[in-house]
């Protein structure tokens, strides 16, 4: 009977640590003319959801998308009104 020896090799793998999001990202560079772009089209009235749902429609960046999303939830009758909001949040 033969023994036979294997060898194991163990490599170390350096951790990285968790990548961290940002609870809200910059708006810095977005402008009221980049949202209304990627919200030509859009029906009003129109809900925050509605807006999302066009924008993405329209290939709007994520950062864009994320800004939409820290729109208050209510109903906004025109182009004037959400760029008001757009600019409450930036």
């Amino acid at each position: 009977m033969k023994t036979t020896v294997t060898e194991v090799r163990s490599e170390t793998v350096a951790e990285v640590p968790p990548v961290t999001r940002k609870a809200r990202p910059s708006l810095a560079h977005l402008s009221p003319i980049d949202l209304q772009s990627y919200l030509k089209g859009v029906d009003y009235p129109a809900g925050k959801g509605d807006l999302i749902d066009h924008a993405r429609k329209n290939n709007a960046p994520e950062d864009m998308i994320a800004a939409l999303e820290q729109f208050s939830d209510r109903t906004y009758r025109s182009t004037t009104e959400v760029s008001e909001e757009f600019g409450k949040i930036k």
